[in-house]
This record gives structure tokens, C-alpha cells and sequence, in this order.
């Protein structure tokens, strides 16, 4: 099978396998995207997301990651929910509304690079899911799939941001698609004048350790700054408010994964109803669910945080 059909046949696997967008890119080191990833981590943006300052040079060449690598192949996943939580109960990211997509899609890659291997033979490649030392957003660039915006989140031109990104690296010899060359973005702020924390700065750079899913999610402290006191507008765990307002993601259509389907608690609990649960029903309920990450005690600080949050009505 020459290179073509090889390009070819991993487009139409993916295809089918749900993946709603391929692109494939040379696999090289990237130097530009390494002295962004260092200043960034210099200034402290990360918080205390300590993992992102490990394996520095894994991050920046993917040879490194996968030995011999020739290709790296960049595949979106569509998460856009047909459903959507009301306005006034405690607000989950749309990427949390069902099961964890990190155990959906690594089935899925999986599949994809077994079927390479029983269609070509002898590959070497590994896959990752958000899980691993690679700069997801710099490959979809690379492989033609979008640009990045203003607040960090690939868009893709036709289909907007509301993507999962998963790349599979591999030593196989592949046509690279053209790099996605234009920003569309233009003189738009509107994600910069939504974000509720200013987390998002000029430039595309984003201060993680002021973005509401890091305080939500990733920091483990029971206790948030006061600064960020009536900030959070109703968010329990993670954000959309910069995907919510983008331009773009009026093109953004239902996904068609019924493990992403919303767990009907998600959509339906109130603040009281939150209050409420105990650890085992917690357990129980999103044991399958992104949510498990912050935890029953994480959930109980975010939503006690969320409920002072608001401004007292005067008498």
C-alpha cells in the first residue's frame, strides 16, 4: 500500500470509527511552541499543575514520545450536547455531561491503530487522550484542523470548539495535510470580555491558575482566594463561558455518541438537591463521569463556593 492509500484508509477508519475530523502532520520537534510552553511556565500560569513542567522535552518532540515517529495524526471528536442544563441549577462543562471521555476515546484510537496494524502490518504508534506529555492544539494546527483563539480552544472553521482532540503518533510514513495557515478571530473579544476571572490575556495566552475549571477541577485546596469571591457565576465544575459566546460555535451541531449523552442528575439538580447527596450516591451517579476527578469533597467545596457566591438582595 503506497502513501496515498495509506493517508487514504486511516482517514475513512476514523471516519467510522466516530471521529468527526483527521488531519495528519511530519512528525518534528517544535521549537516555537517550546519557548511559548517555557515562558508560560516561567510566569507561573499553571498554578499548581505541577505535571505540566515534567517531561518538557517529550512535549516539544514527539520522536521523543514515540521513537522513529514519522507522523502524528490529529482526529476531533464532536461533544456538543442536543440538551442543555437550565440556567439556574449549579453549571457542568458540556464535556461532562456523560461518561469520561478519556475511557470513549481511547477505545476508540485503540480500534483505529489496530486496524492500521492488520491492514498494513507492523506499526509502531501510541495514542493519548489529554493524558500525556503532547501539544494537542499545536498538531491540529499543523495537520490543517483549525486555529487556536483567543481563549486557547481550537476552532475548526466549520464545526466550531466543542471538540474533544486526540492524537496518534506512529512511525509510519503518511501525507501530511497542509498546516492551517489564517486566524479568524480577527478583532473579536468577545471571550476576553465574558471570561468571568480575566483569565484570558492578550496574545492567546491564558493565566490557567485564574480559569475557573483549574480552581474547580484541578486545585486541591479546600479553600479558593478571596479574590475570586462572586466570580464563578454558577459554575460547579469546569467553564464554557469563552466557547459559550464564540461566534464560531453557532456552526456547533449535536454529537452523535450515546456515552456522551447528559446523566440525567447533571441536568436536572438543583443546589439543594446537590446539597444533598451523600459520598456513596456520588459514587454511584458519576462513577463513569469526568466529575469523579474533583471528587465527592472537591464537588461539596466548589458548590458551597458557588452558593456564597452570590450577592445578598437588599431588604
Amino acid at each position: 500500500m503506497d502513501i496515498d492509500k495509506r493517508t487514504l484508509f486511516i482517514k475513512q477508519i476514523s471516519k467510522q470509527l466516530g471521529f468527526d475530523y483527521c488531519g495528519i502532520a511530519q512528525a518534528t520537534p517544535l521549537p516555537e511552541e517550546a519557548r511559548k510552553l517555557e515562558a508560560w511556565l516561567n510566569k507561573g500560569m499553571h498554578g499548581q499543575m505541577r505535571y505540566m513542567e515534567n517531561h518538557f522535552d517529550l512535549r516539544v518532540d514527539p520522536t521523543k514520545l514515540v521513537p522513529g515517529a514519522k507522523s502524528v495524526i490529529t482526529l476531533l471528536y464532536n461533544y456538543y450536547p442536543a440538551q442543555k442544563q437550565k440556567p439556574d441549577v449549579p453549571q457542568i462543562a458540556k464535556y461532562a455531561y456523560g461518561n469520561d471521555y478519556h475511557e470513549v476515546i481511547r477505545e476508540k484510537l485503540n480500534g483505529l491503530l489496530a486496524q492500521i496494524r492488520e491492514k498494513i502490518g507492523t506499526v509502531n504508534g501510541r495514542g493519548f487522550v489529554d493524558s500525556a506529555p503532547v501539544l494537542e492544539r499545536a498538531w491540529a494546527v499543523k495537520s490543517g484542523l483549525g486555529w487556536v483563539g483567543k481563549n486557547g480552544n481550537l476552532i475548526h472553521k466549520q464545526s466550531g470548539s466543542f471538540f474533544f482532540i486526540a492524537t496518534l503518533i506512529t512511525d509510519l510514513e503518511l501525507q501530511a495535510d497542509a498546516p492551517f495557515a489564517k486566524d479568524y478571530c480577527g478583532t473579536c473579544t468577545r471571550c476576553i470580555d465574558a471570561c468571568p476571572t480575566n483569565a484570558i490575556l492578550p496574545d492567546k495566552v491564558i493565566d490557567a491558575s485564574r480559569c475557573i475549571s483549574y480552581f474547580t477541577i484541578e486545585l486541591k485546596e479546600m479553600l479558593f482566594p478571596d479574590e475570586m469571591q462572586g466570580k464563578f457565576d454558577n459554575w460547579l465544575f469546569g467553564c464554557d463561558v469563552c466557547q459559550d459566546v464564540c461566534p464560531w460555535n453557532r456552526f456547533s451541531k449535536p454529537h452523535n455518541e450515546p456515552a456522551f449523552n447528559p446523566i440525567p442528575e447533571i441536568l436536572n439538580l438543583s443546589s439543594s438537591e446537590w446539597e444533598a447527596m451523600t459520598e456513596e450516591q456520588f459514587r454511584r451517579i458519576f462513577k463513569y463521569s469526568p466529575l469523579k476527578r474533583a471528587k465527592y469533597k472537591g464537588i461539596l467545596r466548589n458548590l458551597k463556593f458557588i452558593s456564597t457566591d452570590k450577592p445578598t438582595a437588599p431588604l
